[in-house]
């Protein structure tokens, strides 16, 4: 199959990763050429490790690499089958992209999908000409090793849709999880619980970063909340968090973190910016 993937930050890349693994083609899009360079780099050095770890046979690694390359126009992805979007989380900037994919889109059978974390699929949908073809498919961070991929199926989104995005998720050996289209879905409308009432202990000095993530990660959670946020970024959880907040008419359980905002305001970003709730060296 043949993959344009709209943004080549951290998610982009990790879904890009998976997909070549798994024998399908990829376009990375971004504005930017440094970042399209970024992602390329990042993509080898990925793959490089596989074979470093005995999970991608060394023969196999130039033939990988190959079907990845980058594009600098949206009407270079004009033919292909699936297109992904991850960019930036904000509900307009993703809405315009999505009118403008529509019309250069040549192949009439291509969905799109967006990896949004918490907006309305049915929102984005409405706006298009076909919106049966639209679809939600959220990754977890890091894409390319987390097993679990959303998909969620909107009040236009057709069946044939759903079958191409399930058999896309199984293809890559994930697992593919139906959702509706409510605020957050399933993962983050749980989720925000994790890193809401984390954030609360911390504020009203009930235990420290520290403490906190040692906690939950003895009673079987892979990662603290803080180590978790320091991957993801304070500044797209934060924001993830309003959105679900605000769709859900302000509900007090999902109220976001004025700490986790003023991290974000301080340039505290977590691994990204080399600081947030933890300090990282550059290595």
């Amino acid at each position: 199959m043949n993959i344009a993937i709209i943004g080549s930050g951290t998610m982009g890349c990790g879904i890009a990763i998976s997909s070549i693994l798994a024998n399908h083609s990829v376009q990375l899009f971004d504005l930017s050429e440094e970042k399209r360079n970024q992602a390329l780099q990042f993509v080898s050095k990925e793959l490089l490790k596989s074979v470093e770890k005995g999970k991608l046979a060394p023969d196999l690694y130039e033939s990988t690499i190959a079907r990845c390359s980058s594009v600098a126009s949206l009407e270079e992805i004009a033919e292909t089958d699936l297109v992904i979007e991850a960019i930036i989380e904000e509900f307009e900037i993703k809405k315009s992209l999505f009118l403008s994919l529509e019309a250069v889109l040549t192949n009439e059978l291509a969905v799109i999908a967006t990896n949004t974390s918490s907006f309305s699929i049915s929102s984005f949908a409405k706006n298009l000409q076909k919106p049966e073809r639209f679809v939600g498919l959220h990754f977890f961070n890091p894409a390319h090793i987390m097993k679990l991929v959303e998909i969620i199926k909107g009040s236009f989104t057709n069946q044939t849709t759903i079958d191409l995005s399930t058999n896309y998720v199984l293809s890559l050996g994930k697992t593919p999880a139906l959702a509706s289209d409510v605020p957050g879905f399933i993962v983050n409308r749980v989720a925000r619980n994790y890193y809401n009432e984390s954030l609360r202990l911390l504020t009203e000095g009930v235990g420290s970063i520290e403490q906190i993530d040692r906690i939950l990660k003895g009673i079987g959670f892979k990662m603290g909340p803080f180590e978790l946020m320091d991957l993801i970024g304070n500044d797209v959880n934060v924001q993830v968090s309003k959105s679900v907040w605000e769709q859900y008419f302000y509900e007090p359980r999902f109220t976001p973190s004025t700490l986790q905002q003023m991290y974000t305001d301080a340039g505290l970003l977590g691994r990204k910016s080399g600081q947030g709730f933890y300090k990282y060296s550059k290595k």
